[in-house]
């Protein structure tokens, strides 16, 4: 299986990569997070994962556009939903991409996360797949959250203390 995995930060990645990796699974990493605030916040969690992935070995395209605008304005058409703008921007980027590459499938390490929206991930992923024409491949990785932290912490690795968004540091505080 050829697989093009969305990578959102390298916690996240540090369990999915070392499950795949023993299972065989021939896996590139895709770094494309227009939504994470503050802009310093962005470069702390980009330069970790490329400081992992030289470390590893792991190969990763980077986009590094910051298109934090063009986020904040399909959040602002609707708050309240504003995971379900954010998945689509961030997954359809990641599809197309696994499309053009000749991936067999794209994914998130957004899966890893008890935090997350899964079955919104699922549906999301679902329908971009069917849209670019490119197999989503959901695997519920919530039971390696713990493994991911502790591996985080073990490789010294930066950690965050929220989603990404200003939406999702603002509740980190009012919380």
């Amino acid at each position: 299986m050829k697989l093009l995995l969305h990578i959102c930060c390298s916690c996240c990645l540090t369990y999915p990569f070392e499950k795949y990796k023993k299972n065989g699974v021939d896996l590139v990493g895709y770094w494309y997070n227009p939504n994470i605030h503050p802009y310093t916040e962005y470069r702390n969690r980009l330069k970790a994962l490329k400081g992992f992935a030289k470390d590893v070995s792991f190969p990763v395209t980077y986009d590094e556009s910051y298109e934090l605008e063009k986020f904040l304005k399909g959040a602002m058409k609707d708050l309240n939903n504003r995971c379900l703008n954010c998945y689509l921007l961030r997954l359809e980027k990641t599809a197309k991409h696994a499309k053009e590459k000749g991936f067999d499938f794209f994914s998130t390490t957004l899966l890893i996360s008890p935090h997350q929206k899964h079955k919104l991930i699922k549906e999301v992923g679902e329908k971009i797949a069917d849209e670019v024409g490119v197999d989503f491949y959901y695997d519920d990785l919530r039971k390696g959250y713990d493994q991911a932290r502790k591996m985080t912490r073990e490789k010294g690795l930066y950690s965050q203390k929220y989603c990404g968004c200003i939406f999702s540091e603002k509740e980190r505080y009012l919380d």
